[in-house]
C-alpha cells in the first residue's frame, strides 16, 4: 500500500534498477539463477519485475523462449524495453499456460510476497501447471533463523542518485512480525528529509517444513535445497532457503 507518492510508479520502477541491477558477473544469487535460465528452452520468470533476468538471458544469447510475468504495470512497462520477450500482467496464481515451459522462477525473494496460504497454494498449482513434465521451479525464500527485518531500520538506510540528478535516500521500518508474516515500510526521501513515497509490504519467512508440505502438496519433488548460492546446505547459520522443485 503507498501512503505517499510524489515519487511516481514509473520512477519507483526505475529507482529499483538502481539499488537492484542484475548483474550475475557481481552477485552470486544472480549468477545462479542465470546459469539456470541459459540452460532451459523455455522460461516462465513469476514476478519478473523490471525484467533485469530476462534481459540478461536475451543479451547473453539465449534463443529459446522467455516470458515474464508481474502484476506490476510500471515495473512491466520498464520490461517492455525488450521486445524479445513475452511480458504479461498477473499474479503467480494468474498464470494460465499448460505445460508450456521446462523451468519456471521466482528470483530476488519474491516468493516471499506470497503470504496467506490459499495464495501459495494457488501460486504453486498454477506453476507447476506452466511446467511440462519434469519442469523445474527454482526460487528462493530468506531464512527465517536469520531473522534478516531486524536489520530493516533507518541506521541501514541506503542513498542513490537517480536518473534526474537527485540524491535520494531509502530507509525501512519494521511495523509488525505475527507469526511468520513481517510487514515494514520502505519510505524514499530527497536529500532535506521530504518523503517522496512510503510503501507498505508484507513478506512471508516459511521455515523448510511449512515450505515442503506445501511444495508437497501442489505435486512438486524437492530436486535440489541450498543454504547459499554456491550450493552448500542448509545449516544452521544459513540466509537462504534456495529451492530447485520438480513437477511430478
Amino acid at each position: 500500500m503507498n501512503t505517499a507518492r510524489t515519487l511516481s510508479d514509473a520512477e519507483a520502477a526505475a529507482l529499483y534498477d538502481l539499488l537492484n541491477p542484475w548483474d550475475p558477473a557481481r552477485h552470486p544469487g544472480d549468477a545462479f539463477h542465470h546459469a539456470l535460465v541459459m540452460a532451459a528452452d523455455s522460461v516462465l520468470d513469476v514476478g519478473c519485475g523490471t525484467g533485469g533476468m530476462l534481459h540478461r538471458a536475451r543479451e547473453a544469447g539465449h534463443r529459446g523462449r522467455l516470458v515474464g510475468l508481474d502484476p506490476d504495470r510500471a515495473a512491466l512497462d520498464r520490461a517492455r524495453r525488450r521486445t524479445d520477450v513475452e511480458w504479461v500482467a498477473g499474479a503467480a496464481c494468474d498464470a494460465a499456460w499448460e505445460r508450456e515451459f521446462d523451468l519456471a522462477t521466482m528470483v530476488s525473494h519474491a516468493f516471499q510476497c506470497l503470504v496467506g496460504d490459499d495464495e501459495v497454494r494457488a501460486s504453486l498449482t498454477a506453476v507447476r501447471a506452466a511446467l511440462r513434465d519434469g519442469g523445474r521451479f527454482a526460487f528462493e525464500t530468506r531464512h527465517p533463523q536469520v531473522r534478516a527485518w531486524e536489520a530493516w531500520n533507518a541506521s541501514n538506510a541506503a542513498e542513490v542518485v537517480d536518473a534526474c540528478g537527485r540524491t535520494l535516500r531509502i530507509r525501512h521500518h519494521v511495523e509488525s512480525v505475527v507469526g511468520d508474516v513481517v510487514t515494514f515500510t520502505e519510505t524514499t526521501c530527497d536529500p532535506v528529509g521530504t518523503v517522496l513515497r512510503s510503501d507498505r509490504t508484507r513478506l512471508r519467512f516459511l521455515d523448510v517444513p511449512t515450505l515442503d508440505a506445501f511444495l508437497t502438496e501442489a505435486g512438486f519433488a524437492v530436486e535440489a535445497r541450498y543454504g547459499d548460492w554456491h550450493h552448500g546446505p542448509v545449516t544452521g547459520t544459513s540466509r537462504e532457503i534456495v529451492t530447485i522443485a520438480r513437477r511430478g
